[in-house]
């Protein structure tokens, strides 16, 4: 078993796609032939289809990413949450999380809180965020 997709439910399935894609590097995508004919068979239309969006990471590492328009609105804190990592394969210093952190605000996220302190002995310093329909997200 592995996971197909990490799913967003949103307003703005193009917007938030175009927001995560530009963050992670990933590439906007047209749904794939097969998702397409799986999705109709299952009793989508046309038209719920075109209220879906998708990014991938081209290098095949990340997880795929599916953005679908619901009608009601985000009400409380996510359930599960990104963490995104400033510097992929090591520990970034305070400079780096910030200047992502400012990247990512240039690109329509929110900064909610710094975490300066420790988890247990662990040191730990991190940016909650929310992208632009408020989902939580972490830099660290």
């Amino acid at each position: 078993m592995k996971i197909g997709n990490l799913t967003f439910d949103c307003a703005d399935p193009e917007g938030l796609c175009a927001f995560w894609a530009q963050a992670l590097g990933y590439a906007q995508r047209e749904l794939p032939p097969e998702m397409r004919a799986e999705l109709l068979a299952a009793g989508l239309t046309e038209e719920e289809l075109a209220d879906r969006a998708l990014a991938e990471d081209e290098s095949g590492q990340g997880p795929r990413l599916l953005f679908q328009r619901v009608p009601e609105a985000k009400t409380a804190k996510n359930r599960l949450h990104l963490d995104l990592h400033a510097a992929p394969g090591r520990m970034a210093d305070r400079d780096e999380v910030d200047a992502e952190a400012d990247r990512l605000v240039a690109l329509g996220a929110t900064l909610l809180r710094t975490h300066d302190g420790a988890w247990g002995r662990y040191p730990e310093y991190h940016h909650v965020m929310a992208d632009p329909e408020g989902n939580e997200f972490c830099v660290q």
